[in-house]
C-alpha cells in the first residue's frame, strides 16, 4: 500500500538523524540482532557496528538490501525522509524486547542456580578441610 505525502514518515529524533542511527533504529524495530544481520549480509559484526556508529557506510546495494529486510524505504535510511519503521515494526520491536527479557530472566535464574551450587561446593570443601585439620591436630 502506497502512502500519501502526508502519511510519509519523517524521523528527526536526536540520534536517529544519521544513517547509522537510522540503521540501528530500523534493525531494532525489525527485531533483527546485530549478529543475525551481519550474517545475512555476509559482513563482520564489527562492520555493522561501524555502520551504526557512523564510522563507515555500507555500499548502496547493501543499503537497499537492508531497507528491504527492515521494511523501510532506502530513502528513509539515507535521508530520514520516506517510509520509516511503522507501528507494525514497533510491535515487532516490542516482541523482540520481550523475548530478550525472557532470555535474560532465564539466564538470571541459571546464574542463581550456579551460585547456589558453587556455594554448596565451597561449604562442602571447607567442611572437609576443617575435618582434616581437626584429624591432624588430634594425631599430634
Amino acid at each position: 500500500m502506497l502512502k500519501t505525502e502526508q502519511e510519509t514518515t519523517v524521523f528527526s529524533d536526536e540520534g536517529d538523524d544519521t544513517l547509522g542511527g537510522r540503521l540501528s533504529m530500523a534493525r531494532d524495530a525489525a527485531g533483527i540482532s546485530l549478529e543475525s544481520l551481519a550474517s545475512q549480509l555476509g559482513v563482520r559484526r564489527e562492520t555493522m557496528i561501524a555502520w551504526e556508529s557512523d564510522r563507515s557506510e555500507p555500499q548502496p546495494s547493501v543499503l537497499v538490501k537492508m531497507a528491504a529486510m527492515f521494511g523501510v524505504s532506502p530513502s528513509w535510511l539515507m535521508t530520514g525522509t520516506g517510509d520509516g519503521p511503522g507501528e507494525d515494526s514497533d510491535q515487532r520491536a516490542l516482541e523482540a524486547v520481550k523475548i530478550e527479557l525472557s532470555r535474560l530472566r532465564s539466564a538470571h535464574q541459571e546464574i542463581g542456580q550456579l551460585i547456589e551450587t558453587t556455594t554448596r561446593q565451597i561449604e562442602r570443601l571447607d567442611h572437609q578441610i576443617r575435618l582434616r585439620n581437626v584429624s591432624k591436630d588430634v594425631a599430634h
